[in-house]
């Protein structure tokens, strides 16, 4: 299991890394003045770092407690990334669709290449991240 300096080191890492790239680049992708993109971007970030540290604390939770191990196997990252990327969409759409004066189907086609983009970054980060910062091992617990 992850201490929880740890989980929040990884949380705001990905989150400020993850602004640097999606900022300016879907700012051009649709059309929207990058100030705009910036503050729905940072909004979104804030949710999703919270999100973030909730989402992985209890996934491992859930590994820890069936399998007596928090370390993922490649199957286990996508549903990790399908999982969270799909709880954050649903948590962030009418944020989109509010802040950038947009209809909801409009604001879901957003949500989902930002979702598109997220997943595929969540799964290279936090692979990088397990192989730089590697989770303890623990026993299997009863509880």
């Amino acid at each position: 299991m992850r201490s929880t300096a740890d989980r929040i080191r990884q949380a705001v890492s990905f989150e400020l890394i993850g602004i640097l790239i999606v900022t300016p680049l879907f700012a051009w992708v649709f059309d929207h003045p990058m100030g705009d993109m910036g503050v729905l971007v940072v909004l979104g970030a804030t949710a999703a770092t919270a999100w973030n540290y909730l989402f992985n604390l209890e996934f491992d939770h859930v590994l820890n407690w069936r399998r007596g191990d928090v370390r993922k196997t490649v199957p286990l990252r996508v549903v990790h990334a399908v999982l969270f990327e799909a709880t954050l969409l649903v948590l962030l759409l009418p944020l989109f669709a509010w802040w950038l004066d947009v209809s909801l189907i409009a604001a879901l086609l957003m949500e989902i290449s930002f979702a598109a983009f997220y997943m595929i970054y969540a799964f290279v980060f936090t692979w990088g991240y397990d192989t730089l910062f590697p989770p303890q091992r623990t026993g299997r617990t009863t509880a």
